[in-house]
């Protein structure tokens, strides 16, 4: 662009033919013309200032040790230059592993993959991966989660590169369940979101029973699936005890094998952040008001979101595949 500017100056033209020719700013074109008249050239020159304190060496040790920990501080990493007796600031340190790529994140929380894990769910995507639309359309989605009435706190930073979010040293392993909250079951399909209830003291397998028995088959009709639907749950030992697996086997309910530790290929959970979202907007104040407002917004869930989760759903097997089992972005 500098050098067009040139080229049509030394053609004849004035600043303001320039200007509008490049849509350029008229200041713009005679400042370029000024440096070329100068200095002859309207390439950037040598600029003074202060030598950077952190020599290569410096450099490449600290993008050493955050590539070998992430979780690293910016105060540590100044603790390690200074004894090669190079003193920093650690805002400078900050600066220049941003500028080699490396910025300061909030790890991912990711659940805490064995390999037996990892198996399961690789084996989980490619047996399904080919399996018609119409299958999933018919699975009745299901899961707990807990609802607090205040947001969660925030975690320490990690350095990482851009697109590394979920590599396994850049994520905060998780076990499920972790003022007051709620803990609700619901379900949803790909016409919609089904039933929610609300667990009153502690789940066990009498009471995930009892939620079922209420909530299953009411939500499969007004969800319309037909009669070969089946039923996703996870492997939380709730559902998976020998009374739980008899109690589905007379009330003859078809379940979905599902590999352990695996959120990510359940789409409700994409609901459950829409909920929680939805409820602390509101701003609940007590525990009888995060009840209603869970039950208010889980019904407001529009199907139109319902479906595109369901559309979608082979891309997460893909991305399943793509991770060789382990954490995808979902």
């Amino acid at each position: 662009m500098r050098t067009e500017v040139i080229e049509i100056y030394q053609s004849g033209k004035g600043y303001k033919a320039i200007s509008k020719a490049l849509g350029l700013q008229r200041t713009t074109v005679r400042a370029i013309i000024h440096k070329w008249q100068k200095h002859g050239t309207v390439v950037n020159l040598p600029r003074s200032g202060r030598p950077t304190k952190i020599t290569p060496r410096a450099q490449r040790r600290l993008i050493r040790e955050v590539t070998k920990d992430p979780r690293t501080t910016s105060k540590e990493l100044q603790a390690s230059l200074a004894s090669i007796k190079v003193s920093v600031h650690d805002s400078t340190i900050r600066k220049r592993l941003g500028k080699n790529g490396l910025h300061g994140r909030f790890p991912r929380r990711k659940p805490l993959l064995s390999k037996k894990n990892i198996r399961a769910r690789l084996n989980f995507a490619k047996k399904h991966l080919n399996d018609c639309q119409d299958f999933w359309e018919n699975t009745l989605w299901t899961d707990e989660t807990k609802v607090e009435l205040f947001g969660r706190q925030m975690s320490r930073y990690i350095w990482r590169k851009r697109n590394t979010a979920f590599q396994k040293k850049n994520i905060i392993p998780t076990v499920k369940y972790g003022g007051g909250s709620v803990m609700v079951w619901g379900c949803f399909a790909a016409s919609g979101p089904g039933r929610l209830a609300v667990i009153d003291g502690t789940m066990n397998s009498t009471v995930y029973q009892k939620i079922l028995k209420e909530n299953v088959r009411p939500s499969v009709r007004q969800l319309k699936l037909k009669r070969s639907w089946v039923l996703q749950q996870d492997n939380d030992p709730k559902h998976t005890s020998k009374s739980t697996s008899e109690w589905l086997k007379k009330n003859k309910m078809k379940t979905l094998e599902w590999p352990s530790q695996s959120p990510d290929l359940n789409p409700i959970e994409m609901l459950w952040h829409d909920l929680k979202k939805a409820v602390h907007a509101r701003k609940p104040s007590n525990k009888a008001e995060l009840q209603q407002f869970c039950k208010d917004e889980w019904a407001k869930i529009p199907p139109e979101r319902c479906k595109r989760l369901i559309a979608s759903y082979r891309k997460r097997l893909i991305a399943v595949i793509a991770a060789k089992g382990g954490p995808t972005s979902y």
